[in-house]
């Protein structure tokens, strides 16, 4: 897409996220595809002149009906193609999107609620809220949304400041609950070095990617990144059998596909490559959890296509990759993408970059574009991540002579689930409720060389009796999938430090002997 700012690092000042990835596009191509929704056994295709007047027809309705700007509005609703509208319609009119994953058990969706202060509930996809829980805020549902698609559109996208808020993104942090991270409409511009050094994408590409609605990941590398280039996005919304990845591809001429590291390996082991023609894939992008050397091998051999890495988290996406631009070298996750500002700095002492080879804290600076606001009404956990000039994520790495960056696991016991990060504390909290549980511990457990599953370890009450499915269910009855421990494991103790803390990583090692 031209571009006069192609070279720029930082967004103009006045700067709106949806008019960036679609008036352009309306404007140049509104005939071509911009959406292909896939269900099971249909599709549903929208160009890009369709989706623009969609987003301001829903732009309109949200603020007719009295929202104003800053104003949170939560999404809860599945894979579908309103869910893309309305995000970028909350974009348009200058509310702040709030998208939920339609995992969530409605008691967590209360606390989404509650904790942003959201003035409106979007839900489709047979999510439901609570009556009690919902207040005084508006509910709209699947009716109210085609209502705004067919109503007058905005006139114009809002006047938004590039630093205003666009999206709010509930993530797992070191407390028991979900913690929100800000997002600025910048965000979205900043994230050209990874469009362009680990997806490397152009108008002509289909992008396929296999992540729910919720995820950053998806609304960014699925959609934001595709449609900043004029490029098609291809989403799906059927049964998640692994065998449907390949044919996706091969129907749709996918030339790239964006998953998490387990899906790439379900693909192996389920998906039939063989009888697909895979031959409009360039490469494969993943990110969320660590790739290790023998998937990449596996995964290279048996489709002849290299497969990118990321690294990055929700309070700045992805800013670590190999790529078009970035040799793979094999157990590295890539270099700094081209224009970021990051360091290793010391785990303790003064935030002054280490030298290559030195391991410490994985930093980026804060004047990155992509860089979260903050976290919302959390001003002490901020202030907990900001060394300085620098943002300090917890990841634990260090940068060889060349660049590659190594990743030595987390200074913190957050887990990786399926790409998503868990607090432990979060799961903690559900499973000590239970009334035969004395004490509990929460971390991975790995269960093949590669795979790790989130697993609590119990102290029974006296008597209690264990019982491992008794305690499944109840976290699936609190808990959403992703986070929902797969494992239980009974001790007669929990590790602890001599002051008394639990020493999680110690607990598989506890459970084993």
């Amino acid at each position: 897409m031209p571009d006069s700012l192609a070279n720029d690092r930082h967004p103009p000042a006045r700067f709106n996220a949806a008019r960036y990835c679609l008036a352009e596009n309306a404007r140049l191509r509104p005939d071509k595809t911009a959406l292909v929704m896939v269900g099971d056994g249909t599709a549903e295709r929208l160009s890009f002149g369709d989706v623009e007047r969609a987003v301001r027809g829903i732009a309109a309705g949200l603020l007719d009906l009295g929202l104003e700007p800053g104003d949170r509005v939560m999404i809860r609703m599945g894979n579908e193609a309103d869910y893309v509208l309305l995000y970028f319609g909350a974009l348009a009119a200058g509310l702040v999107a709030l998208p939920s994953s339609p995992q969530l058990t409605a008691g967590e969706a209360a606390f989404l609620m509650d904790n942003s202060g959201a003035a409106a509930v979007v839900i489709g996809g047979g999510c439901t809220v609570a009556p009690e829980a919902l207040g005084g805020r508006l509910l709209l549902d699947a009716a109210a949304i085609a209502r705004m698609k067919a109503g007058p559109p905005l006139p114009a996208y809002a006047d938004t400041a590039a630093d205003d808020p666009a999206m709010l993104i509930y993530t797992s942090g070191t407390t028991s609950r979900p913690k929100g991270v800000l997002h600025a409409h910048r965000a979205t511009y900043g994230r050209r070095p990874m469009r362009d050094h680990w997806l490397g994408l152009t108008e002509s590409d289909v992008m396929l990617h296999a992540g729910t609605m919720n995820w950053t990941y998806t609304l960014g590398v699925g959609l934001s990144d595709p449609w900043s280039v004029g490029a098609t996005a291809v989403l799906y919304n059927g049964p998640r059998d692994p065998a449907v990845w390949p044919r996706l591809i091969a129907r749709y001429g996918a030339t790239l596909f964006a998953a998490v590291p387990t899906l790439y390996r379900q693909i192996l082991k389920y998906g039939d490559l063989g009888a697909q023609d895979l031959s409009s894939l360039r490469h494969g992008c993943t990110a969320g959890e660590p790739l290790s050397v023998e998937l990449l091998d596996a995964w290279r051999q048996a489709t002849g296509k290299p497969l990118y890495e990321a690294l990055g988290m929700s309070e700045i996406s992805t800013y670590i990759s190999s790529g078009p631009t970035i040799p793979v070298r094999p157990g590295s996750p890539g270099k700094p993408q081209p224009g970021r500002r990051v360091a290793i700095l010391p785990v303790e002492g003064e935030p002054v970059p280490l030298p290559a080879g030195e391991s410490g804290l994985l930093a980026v600076h804060r004047t990155e574009p992509a860089l979260m606001l903050g976290y919302w009404n959390r001003p002490e956990e901020e202030a907990e991540v900001m060394r300085g000039d620098w943002f300090v994520g917890g990841d634990l790495a260090r940068l060889d002579a060349d660049g590659y960056l190594w990743f030595e696991g987390r200074n913190n016991d957050l887990m990786k689930a399926m790409g998503y990060r868990v607090s432990p504390n979060e799961v903690e909290a559900v499973l000590s409720d239970h009334p035969s549980v004395a004490e509990v511990g929460v971390a991975e457990l790995p269960v093949r060389a590669d795979v790790s599953v989130i697993c609590g370890f119990v102290v029974l009450q006296p008597d209690a009796e264990p019982d491992a499915e008794g305690l499944l269910a109840w976290c699936a009855e609190r808990l959403a999938a992703y986070k929902r421990p797969r494992e239980i494991r009974f001790l007669d103790a929990l590790p602890r430090t001599p002051n008394g803390k639990v020493q999680r990583k110690r607990l598989a090692a506890t459970a084993a002997g």
